[in-house]
């Protein structure tokens, strides 16, 4: 039987990771995994807790564990957190351990997506658009280096862009 394969999806806030990651995980009959999910799961207390006590160094440092437990195991769906990739770390393991997808969206659709979401402590302030641009010009550069096949998901349904990145991938 061939080896299952890991599908990582990476972009930033709003780009639709977890919603596209569980359709694809339907789609592809794979184990469906979001990282922040997780760390909320194993730390008993929402992101926005951890930030708070812990601080975003504190944060990094549970993803980069959860992450690298999770690439750890075969045939699943893992939606990254937006600032997964600042660790050099967790983009080494990404490449490695599967085939990353960058699902790209414009600060437009980011900020009407988050908009109403209070559960994302960086935007939690009075200009979560410049936030997201100054996140943009950090973040994406890391995107693209660490992304195997990359998917604009602005204009379509989370269902329209996994079957996209199934045949991108040619599953």
């Amino acid at each position: 039987m061939a080896e299952k394969r890991n599908i990582f999806l990476v972009g930033p806030m709003g780009a639709g990771k977890s919603t596209i990651g569980k359709h694809l995980a339907d789609e592809l009959h794979l184990e469906f995994f979001d990282s922040d999910q997780e760390i909320e799961r194993r730390t008993g207390a929402d992101i926005a807790w951890v930030f708070d006590i812990e601080g975003e160094e504190g944060f990094r440092q549970r993803e980069e564990d959860v992450i690298n437990d999770l690439t750890e195991k075969q045939g699943i769906v893992l939606a990254t957190g937006g600032g997964s990739v600042i660790s050099k770390n967790v983009r080494n393991r990404l490449a490695a351990r599967g085939i990353v997808v960058y699902l790209q969206t414009t600060i437009d659709k980011q900020v009407a997506r988050t908009q109403r979401d209070k559960r994302r402590p960086l935007l939690q302030n009075n200009d979560p658009e410049k936030v997201l641009r100054n996140l943009a010009d950090e973040r994406n550069p890391l995107y693209e280096e660490v992304a195997d096949y990359v998917v604009q998901t602005d204009d379509q349904s989370a269902r329209a862009v996994a079957t996209q990145i199934i045949e991108k991938i040619g599953l």
